[in-house]
């Protein structure tokens, strides 16, 4: 048990009664915090990103090779290679969680 747990519980038995319900709030702010924390947390980006061809990127997105060659300037995860088009799929992950939260 930790410390600071230690001295919460030796207040929570030492303490008058009227000063009780003061500790108990304070208590379930710790926690509300503790879990805000927890589940905010969102998970590790990867360190790197990769390049993926029209084909991949066309069924991660759920739509046509052609869809895609013709509206490519519409995202921001487009990248060029000469004249071979490539997707970021970082960019192309981040564009579907903003797309679910809407």
């Amino acid at each position: 048990m930790s410390e600071i747990l230690k001295t919460v519980l030796k207040a929570a038995r030492e303490l008058p009664a009227e000063e009780l319900p003061d500790l108990i709030g304070q208590l379930e702010a710790a926690k509300a915090t503790a879990w805000a924390r927890l589940t905010l947390q969102s998970p590790p980006e990867p360190l790197h990103d990769e390049l993926l061809d029209v084909s991949e990127t066309a069924r991660r997105l759920g739509v046509s090779e052609d869809y895609l060659y013709h509206r490519h300037r519409q995202y921001p995860f487009t990248r060029r290679q000469g004249r071979k088009l490539l997707f970021s799929a970082l960019g192309i992950d981040r564009y579907i969680q903003t797309k679910r939260e809407f």
